[in-house]
């Protein structure tokens, strides 16, 4: 498989755009797509400016975005579609997560392929960790629902994946793919991406890995943990591989010496 380089997009925070962005976007898989792209159309233009010693030395830099407002801090984009669980086919409706549970809401390039299954069957293995957690999974690839029931149909021990114990989602039309920005549109596959959306339906975190690179559960809980104690402690911060049990920090410069002194 061709692996693709991904862009790496600048984005502005702009906070009227931010404010504008938080009105949730549903996506339907059997509609058109092209309302709802809209607003991550217009590129954008931040100037910043340096001055040293005068005008003459004042540099003016353009900083392009292909969209208004980053995904993580807004409103997961919405989707409906078809998946695969327990060996049937059902609906799922990401907003109907909305109040109730987080979500890992992750996409992979392919089925019948090599590093995928490696990746879903060690989600799937572990799904008891996360729904400890409050934490729904949800695994994402363009391919349509009769290949994943195929998939999850054949033996591990034959590449396949067994039964899972989340829904897997077809994603034929692309839709959900291009509105988390992880779809490789000469390749028509999307990249690596994994979203991790807290109960009130917004962005908290994301990573998107190339084709060839697997994602690591233990850091995908770790930082699900992470995000849910600074949730739950408003006022502190959780520093770098900050896991449960260890000391966080204080975001204040003279709070946080108490947790300098301390390492």
């Amino acid at each position: 498989m061709a692996c693709s380089a991904a862009s790496t997009a600048l984005l502005s925070l702009n906070p009227k755009s931010l404010s504008n962005s938080l009105s949730p976007r549903t996506l339907t898989i059997s509609k058109s797509l092209t309302p709802l792209t809209k607003p991550f159309q217009s590129p954008i233009h931040r100037s910043l400016s340096l001055s040293r010693g005068g005008a003459h030395s004042r540099r003016n830099f353009v900083v392009r975005a292909s969209r208004e407002v980053p995904l993580v801090g807004n409103v997961a984009p919405d989707f409906e579609a078809e998946a695969v669980y327990d060996q049937e086919f059902i609906k799922v409706k990401l907003s109907d997560y909305v109040g109730k549970k987080y979500v890992i809401l992750f996409f992979y390039p392919l089925d019948f392929t090599f590093v995928c299954p490696t990746e879903i069957t060690a989600f799937s293995d572990r799904h008891e960790e996360f729904a400890a957690l409050n934490t729904e999974i949800l695994g994402v690839s363009v391919d349509s629902v009769f290949s994943h029931l195929a998939w999850v149909q054949t033996d591990r021990k034959s590449g396949g994946l067994g039964d899972l114990k989340y829904p897997l989602v077809s994603d034929v039309t692309k839709s959900i793919s291009k509105a988390y920005d992880v779809l490789i549109p000469d390749q028509g596959i999307a990249l690596r991406g994994l979203f991790i959306i807290d109960k009130e339906g917004v962005i908290q975190h994301s990573t998107v890995n190339n084709l060839a690179i697997g994602r690591s559960v233990d850091e995908t809980k770790r930082t699900l943990q992470a995000l849910q104690y600074v949730q739950e402690n408003p006022d502190e911060v959780c520093p770098a591989g900050w896991k449960p049990g260890e000391k966080s920090m204080k975001p204040d410069p003279k709070l946080s010496k108490e947790y300098f002194a301390a390492i």
